[in-house]
């Protein structure tokens, strides 16, 4: 569901954005110009559907607030497969890929998304070399994550799992040691591939060691020591 859609043109609204991307450091005034005349803002409620799995991709997708989850369809079911802070893009090896989207990315917290027109970012790629160096490498490291996530995943037991999201809350997604859980217990178990049961369990045993503060949502790390260890010893 949209909500507050507006859009950005004539004034070069794009230079002056407070939510754009490193990326976006190479970017000349004509190329904010640019930008700024081609693209739409869109709010988005928490829950609200942002990207949908099996649809056709015809803009760029760049989230300047908030924060998301992608999930795709499985054999057997929905699989969340990591969350997303902004500013990020979202879902450009869809769009210049495959062209249908791969999986769904829903929002979190409230979020805003930029839909680009796909052919000015292509434009874009092509006349500035440094701007295409850093989509690249913007997207090595969302590929290296991916495989080190996946690796982590399958060989760590669930305590290990459930600690790796825990410190990823903390130190990257919210930069604080107390923060509230953006996700259900269902959708943490969905995360790490363990039950609703076993997240519950295990938040109470760190909470019970002295590790972790959980009050409702509200979780505050107490022993960051305790929580490394158990993540490195998986």
């Amino acid at each position: 569901m949209y909500h507050n859609v507006y859009f950005c043109g004539m004034e070069n609204v794009c230079k002056i954005c407070p939510f754009s991307s490193k990326t976006a450091t190479p970017l000349n005034e004509c190329d904010f110009e640019q930008l700024s005349e081609n693209h739409v803002v869109v709010k988005f409620a928490k829950g609200d559907a942002i990207i949908k799995q099996g649809t056709y991709s015809t803009n760029v997708a760049f989230l300047r607030m908030g924060l998301v989850k992608i999930h795709l369809k499985g054999p057997s079911h929905e699989q969340i497969v990591r969350l997303v802070k902004a500013p990020a893009y979202l879902g450009l090896p869809t769009t210049f890929g495959d062209k249908i989207n791969q999986y769904s990315v829903t929002s979190v917290t409230n979020a805003e998304v930029c839909y680009i027109d796909i052919t000015t970012f292509r434009d874009l790629l092509k006349n500035n070399d440094l701007f295409s160096y850093e989509i690249i490498l913007d997207l090595c490291r969302n590929e290296l994550e991916s495989f080190h996530r996946c690796s982590n995943r399958t060989q760590k037991q669930a305590r290990g799992n459930l600690a790796d999201v825990l410190l990823e809350l903390s130190d990257r997604i919210f930069e604080s040691e107390k923060f509230m859980l953006p996700l259900s217990q269902s959708e943490l178990g969905n995360l790490i591939d363990t039950s609703r049961e076993s997240i519950s369990r295990m938040l109470s045993e760190f909470n019970g060691d002295g590790i972790i503060r959980v009050n409702g949502k509200e979780i505050e790390i107490l022993n960051k020591k305790s929580l490394i260890v158990i993540s490195q010893n998986g």
